[in-house]
């Protein structure tokens, strides 16, 4: 296989692949925190969330919704912001590692840089769309047009 076959590989299929590998654990996540309601109630309301019923609700709503949206492709632009939005707070307050120690600050390190990642991946979907093999916003479908 040659550079440019490989490349015209990752540009046709990267996008659809970048953006369910980056839904994946916000549509898990979601799943997860709907069949564990009491549990995920009891850890937010552990760490101090106000209002912990309600925003655990959003929570799901941003993760599942937003993870499904995005691995659509369809509103990815504003799924991806959401989920941007959501994981600083999110980010900063379930994985603070500057509050541990040992073993257990390097884990919340690990978790803190990994939601860093997702972030990125979450700019570069604002920046650049959805890609291929989406269900595009067709107003902002035109918009791209219009602007190259």
């Amino acid at each position: 296989m040659t550079s440019t076959m490989l490349c015209n590989l990752v540009m046709k299929y990267g996008p659809v692949a970048g953006r369910l590998l980056l839904a994946l654990i916000f549509i898990l996540s979601g799943l997860n925190k709907i069949g564990d309601w009491d549990g995920s109630l009891q850890h937010m309301t552990m760490k101090g969330i106000p209002y912990a019923d309600i925003l655990l609700g959003l929570s799901i709503l941003i993760e599942l919704g937003g993870g499904l949206l995005l691995a659509l492709g369809l509103y990815a632009r504003w799924a991806a912001l959401a989920i941007l939005l959501f994981l600083i707070p999110v980010t900063f307050i379930f994985h603070n590692f500057w509050a541990y120690a040992g073993m257990e600050q390097a884990m919340q390190k690990i978790q803190f840089l990994k939601n860093l990642a997702i972030m990125g991946g979450m700019l570069y979907v604002i920046s650049y769309g959805s890609g291929n093999y989406s269900i595009r916003d067709p107003g902002c479908e035109r918009r791209e047009r219009e602007r190259f």
